[in-house]
């Protein structure tokens, strides 16, 4: 597909909890606010709620529909309003920019029915794998600040290999097509070993450590910048970390910093904010 600068793309969409489920088991974030109606119902939601990295999936496997092959340099997600199971979506995509050296920018949008975005943020993508990339800013520093069991430099981790069922497992619930995820033969003419784990996998292990270690269960996912920087695979041991860099006990909202490691090498990093209102207690 040739893409132009103002073009835009739409997909209609709704999800199930049986879809919800899915990606709960997937990733590993059995966060009970996607997945136990008893609990959501007791939040500020009244419903379960989508995983964030779930409508990244989406909006993922929707930007290899209009670049197919394209891995990603960045993405940026906010998540302004919960979605719902069963409500009737519309996923948007804008080319914002087409450059001469294959990098294309599309902002990326989730339209709920009642016109608020369940997920909106911009997509970087680029024709091979990107040479380089932006960093992460230096959060700073904040005096120690200790609340309701957290604590600025307080962290978390866990250490996965995604195995080729998951792999399979991914593409099936996502319906994806993208040949740099689906055919080992294309992933390697464009230079990669094999086919590379999916962005949203990465993010999934950060979606797992949110939602049930730190801050822990309860805990909404307000924000996420991903960087992406070196292709991971399946069987490839990944060690995941979140680390708290500020807490603002007035607005129960905390900030984190969020990375992979594998070899030795970051292979993703970025940073986050979430809302622990509802935290289990």
């Amino acid at each position: 597909m040739k893409l132009i600068v103002g073009e835009t793309i739409t997909r209609p969409l709704s999800f199930t909890q049986a879809q919800f489920d899915r990606f709960a088991a997937l990733s590993g974030d059995d966060n009970p606010i996607h997945v136990d109606p008893d609990f959501a119902a007791r939040t500020r939601f009244g419903r379960t709620v989508a995983h964030g990295m779930f409508l990244y999936a989406n909006v993922r496997r929707a930007l290899g529909e209009i670049a197919p092959g394209a891995s990603q340099a960045e993405q940026s997600l906010l998540f302004p309003a919960p979605t719902f199971t069963d409500e009737p979506l519309q996923l948007r995509l804008t080319v914002n920019e087409v450059t001469g050296d294959g990098q294309i920018r599309v902002v990326t949008e989730l339209i709920k029915s009642d016109g608020r975005f369940g997920c909106q943020g911009e997509a970087v993508l680029q024709m091979g794998w990107p040479a380089t990339l932006p960093a992460v800013a230096d959060a700073g520093s904040q005096e120690p600040v200790e609340w309701r069991g957290l604590a600025v430099g307080q962290s978390a981790s866990l250490v996965r290999a995604y195995t080729a069922t998951d792999l399979a497992e991914y593409c099936d619930l996502l319906g994806e097509t993208n040949p740099l995820f689906v055919d080992a033969a294309h992933a390697r003419r464009s230079g990669l070993r094999d086919t590379p784990l999916p962005g949203p996998l990465l993010g999934a292990l950060f979606s797992c450590l949110l939602g049930t270690r730190l801050p822990g269960r309860g805990t909404n996912w307000l924000k996420q910048r991903l960087l992406p920087r070196l292709p991971v695979y399946p069987s490839d041991e990944l060690e995941a970390h979140v680390q708290i860099t500020r807490i603002r006990p007035d607005k129960a909202l905390v900030n984190l910093r969020t990375w992979v490691v594998a070899a030795g090498e970051t292979v993703c990093d970025g940073e986050a904010l979430v809302w622990v209102g509802d935290q289990e207690g």
